[in-house]
């Protein structure tokens, strides 16, 4: 093989995008609400800052939204699993505009109202959960069975993105025009969002469904648990981002170590310019069937990667190894949607994408806690630098404990096979116009 034709095969393949019209559809609505979502995200909390001066305030913002996270992201999932998917989308996303557009509204008066940006940042929190495990859990029904890799890398590439442009464009918005501008950009993008997922054709489901329910969620928490290789998925996640995640850390970072703050900016979009380059370089992905393997190796150098920032001599050298750590993280995330999508079945998959929701949000929401509580404790490079290595211990326990994940082979194993299986008889059988699209195997 030639040298050009060995890089062109690591280019990201545009194959599901190309010939899946419902893919691209949910792929640009993903990327246009992730730019939007990164604006007002940017933006909310600067907007409580500079009304009450109380950091305090701020992070309470956070607890106010992690109850609303937990609770509607399960019964999400749950929903996900009985009503059409698509409408779910649509109706959710309706609500996010609305709302929204109420958070803008406050933004623009003289005195916005401490109350209401707590209060509608509940609902949007709220319908954000209910909404997420449908969009997760759709993906697989509009690509082949064979692409969701592909599927996987792409939509990866869209989150990146909306996390790379969107903070930029809301600190342009700040300066220039008035904060209220950055929540009307997200209404824009929700309503560009739901007018995508409204253009998609129908996905009503095609076997009995269960009514959502406590028991239909424990259902799924115990599926979840029994599956040794998905349980390996979330712990590996869960203990990269609570034992190395450093975020917390970068506004001391550059200025108490390197005194230079004006860079912290340049810190927080590292990993995601990391992230973008393997995203991008992703045409190799396919080709990897243990993805057990995949997952345990990146999620190790993630943390390898983390512990290089803390001893790095220079803040260049810190960003160079943050963008290594979010490409790892990357390849990390890409193999881990690609055992989810093609192992677990149509009728668990909106439950299991809220229990995938829940595990990489709490690593982070706890890794924040434990940086900063080991940056108070010892200094900032100590705690970034002990919880890269922390990181490479508690994903190599994993990987011990639950060892049969190191041999997880997508080809051979009986999960992967069943589905696969399913998705063939399900294409060949005979269908009515009733049943909307056919999905592809």
């Amino acid at each position: 093989m030639s040298l050009r034709s060995r890089i062109a095969a690591l280019r990201l393949d545009l194959t599901p995008a190309r010939e899946s019209r419902d893919f691209r559809l949910l792929l640009i609505a993903g990327s246009v609400f992730y730019v939007g979502h990164m604006v007002s995200y940017v933006a909310l909390p600067f907007l409580i800052y500079r009304e009450t001066g109380s950091n305090a305030m701020v992070g309470l913002m956070g607890a106010v939204q992690l109850v609303p996270l937990v609770v509607f992201g399960l019964w999400g999932g749950a929903l996900a699993d009985h009503v059409d998917r698509k409408r779910l989308l649509v109706l959710c996303g309706s609500a996010q505009v609305l709302f929204m557009a109420v958070l803008a509204a406050n933004a623009f008066r003289d005195n916005p109202s401490i109350p209401v940006i707590f209060i509608v940042g509940a609902l949007l929190t709220c319908v954000g959960a209910l909404q997420r495990p449908s969009r997760e859990s759709l993906l697989p029904r509009t690509v082949r069975h064979d692409q969701l890799t592909q599927a996987n890398a792409l939509a990866s590439f869209g989150l990146h993105a909306g996390l790379f442009v969107g903070p930029t464009l809301a600190g342009l918005l700040i300066a220039k025009v008035g904060i209220g501008w950055c929540f009307v950009v997200d209404v824009v993008g929700m309503l560009v969002a739901t007018a995508m997922y409204a253009a998609m054709c129908p996905y009503p489901h095609r076997e009995e469904t269960t009514p959502p329910s406590l028991k239909g969620i424990a259902e799924g928490w115990t599926y979840a648990v029994r599956r040794r290789d998905l349980l390996a998925t979330y712990l590996i996640d869960i203990a990269a981002m609570f034992l190395a995640m450093p975020i917390v850390l970068f506004p001391a970072f550059a200025e108490e170590v390197f005194g230079r703050p004006e860079l912290v900016g340049m810190l927080y979009s590292a990993e995601t310019v990391g992230a973008l380059v393997a995203t991008t370089l992703s045409g190799w992905m396919p080709r990897v069937h243990h993805h057990g393997r995949a997952i345990t190796i990146a999620a190790a150098a993630y943390g390898l990667a983390i512990a290089l920032v803390g001893l790095a001599p220079s803040i260049w050298l810190a960003m160079g190894a943050l963008a290594l750590a979010g490409a790892a993280d990357n390849i990390s995330a890409v193999f881990r949607g690609t055992v989810w999508n093609q192992t677990i079945p149509e009728r668990m998959r909106g439950r299991l994408a809220g229990i995938e929701m829940l595990s990489y949000s709490v690593g982070p929401l706890g890794g924040q806690m434990r940086a900063g509580l080991v940056a108070d404790a010892w200094n900032v490079r100590g705690a970034i630098t002990s919880g890269g290595l922390a990181c490479i211990a508690g994903v190599g326990l994993t990987a011990a404990w639950l060892r049969d994940f190191w041999r997880y082979d997508a080809r051979t194993d009986p999960h992967a096979v069943a589905e696969r299986l399913a998705r063939q008889a399900l294409a060949d059988a005979p269908s009515s116009p009733a049943d909307g699209p056919r999905d592809a195997a």
